[in-house]
């Protein structure tokens, strides 16, 4: 790991382990996880460190894969915490807990991107939440990453691709998210894309990319992705791959007004009777 982007990853992670939000801020121009709304930065951003700093005390970061190019740099770690204040609704339990997460540091034109991603729900079950117990037996149950990539398109999505890769290990997986980066980018200037998510559970990779039609998903075989088709099928990434386009047959949508509490068809009356407009936001 010798690149800028790199160097930057491990600085952003010793600035949360610092203990110092000011730190946190000022070593990236935009930040997002599970429990930011949107990308913030700045004082948003410094508020956000100090609220996980305050819940989660003495914060210790193993980095457990990293790998970089100079487009982007992921970073694999494990943090080790002790539960101090509530979180997500939970008490504090003033119990140590360890969670895995990946970052991913990109940059555009001047401005550094983090994206951090872990499993809240995975965070709220070591805190001992217990919410609908799933009728599966916990040893068939696991837990992932996930993240969320928009267009600013809010048109009704017509078809989705599913595409699934099983890989061999951590390094395997970072090697993978390098890849799948600048896909993300391609797709993003083309017209009919809508967004996309991403998660990890265990040994495998999942994508749900939606699309404005059937036809639209052709965009999907830019360059980017034409690299990595190969280096699955000529250069041994991954044990297995999967991909399969969706049509959709049906798409109901409804928002819940403010104001009155009716509800709203979007995409038939986005006027609620008392005033209220839906607003103009992205379906997924």
């Amino acid at each position: 790991m010798t690149t800028k982007l790199a160097r930057i990853a491990r600085a952003h992670l010793d600035a949360w382990q610092s203990g110092d939000a000011d730190a946190v801020a000022g070593s990236v121009d935009s930040y997002q996880d599970p429990d930011t709304a949107d990308a913030i930065a700045g004082a948003d951003l410094a508020r956000h460190a100090t609220e996980f700093l305050h819940t989660f005390r003495n914060a210790r970061f193993e980095v457990g894969h990293a790998v970089a190019d100079e487009t982007v740099a992921v970073l694999g770690w494990t943090m080790a915490a002790e539960h101090r204040a509530p979180y997500r609704g939970v008490p504090a339990t003033n119990t140590s807990l360890s969670v895995s997460g990946v970052d991913t540091v990109t940059q555009v034109g001047e401005t550094v991107r983090v994206a951090r991603r872990f499993d809240r729900l995975a965070v709220l079950e070591a805190l001992g939440y217990q919410g609908q117990a799933l009728p599966v037996d916990e040893s068939d149950r696991q837990f992932g990453t996930s993240s969320r990539t928009l267009s600013g398109r809010t048109a009704r999505p017509g078809a989705l691709v599913l595409t699934s890769l099983q890989v061999r290990d951590d390094a395997e997986s970072a090697e993978v998210d390098l890849l799948v980066t600048p896909i993300v980018t391609a797709l993003r200037a083309s017209r009919g894309f809508l967004g996309m998510s991403t998660f990890d559970v265990g040994d495998r990779k999942f994508t749900v990319s939606t699309f404005d039609s059937p036809t639209s998903v052709r965009a999907v075989h830019a360059r980017p992705h034409q690299r990595a088709v190969r280096r699955f099928f000529q250069g041994g990434l991954c044990l297995r791959s999967m991909t399969s386009v969706w049509e959709a047959t049906s798409v109901h949508d409804f928002a819940r007004c403010p104001r009155c509490g009716a509800v709203v068809a979007v995409h038939k009356e986005p006027l609620c009777e008392c005033g209220w407009s839906v607003p103009d936001d992205s379906l997924l």
